[in-house]
């Protein structure tokens, strides 16, 4: 039985002064987070070690990206052993906004998951179309590409503990989510895919998540879906009552 995920990836928000103010409120609030879903959040590196130490103790941390390498003269850059002394368990690789922003190809994206499973992290794969591959009907083709290249330097028990997440682009701050039908086909077929790519075990203990506009009004609708194992928020993971409300709805939608 796969445990439920909810992860909120806070982007380029948030002070050190402001994810203090956030860890402070959710510890408050932690007598409502329920035991049965995995909680994370993924700060910008500078709020990492800050939340760290203040943060509950259910909720773990993750980072928004990684170099592939794991030290060098590549400036600006952080690498997976600096973030794992930092507590980092789940770290993000291939968001949309790297691949069209700063040119993370499908192949290094590739370099990304395997340096972060190597440490014995936990890589989360992010893929999606954007709105002209839609209306083109290239969904399936485009996320399949990205799933292949993407695991494919892992085996099948690195898959099995991996994370998908499935965000279509063009819902992604938008709004505009896709429906939990829409959503779950497209995830039941990236299960089917992992599971012709890296056998039955592998397919069925890998997490996929759905991303795009989930708030806490519409989370549980996707988290009900068999094959969606939680969500990847960004906005509305910024809040803590959000947070915490967007928790307890997939808790209940995994029941």
């Amino acid at each position: 039985m796969r445990r439920k995920l909810l992860m909120g990836n806070w982007k380029m928000h948030k002070t050190v002064a402001e994810a203090r103010a956030f860890a402070e409120a959710l510890g408050r609030m932690s007598g409502r987070l329920p035991a049965d879903v995995d909680l994370v959040l993924c700060p910008p590196y500078t709020a990492l070690h800050p939340l760290r130490v203040i943060l509950p103790a259910a909720v773990r941390l993750g980072a928004q990206n990684a170099h592939e390498a794991p030290h060098g003269a590549f400036t600006g850059e952080v690498s997976v052993p600096m973030l794992q002394e930092l507590g980092v368990q789940y770290i993000l690789a291939g968001h949309s906004e790297r691949r069209q922003m700063f040119g993370d190809t499908d192949e290094r994206v590739r370099e990304k998951v395997r340096a972060i499973a190597e440490a014995e992290l936990i890589p989360v794969l992010c893929v999606g179309e954007n709105l002209e591959e839609r209306r083109s009907g290239r969904t399936y083709e485009v996320v399949r590409r990205q799933v292949d290249i993407g695991l494919s330097a892992l085996g099948p028990d690195a898959v099995k503990t991996a994370v998908v997440a499935y965000e279509p682009v063009w819902a992604i701050g938008t709004g505009q989510a896709a429906t939990a039908a829409d959503a779950q086909d497209v995830i039941g077929r990236i299960r089917m895919w992992i599971r012709d790519s890296h056998g039955a075990e592998a397919a069925d203990g890998v997490r996929i998540l759905y991303g795009g506009s989930v708030k806490p009004d519409n989370i549980a609708q996707f988290t009900a879906q068999p094959d969606i194992d939680g969500a990847l928020v960004g906005g509305a993971s910024l809040d803590p009552e959000s947070f915490v409300a967007m928790a307890q709805a997939v808790a209940q939608g995994g029941a």
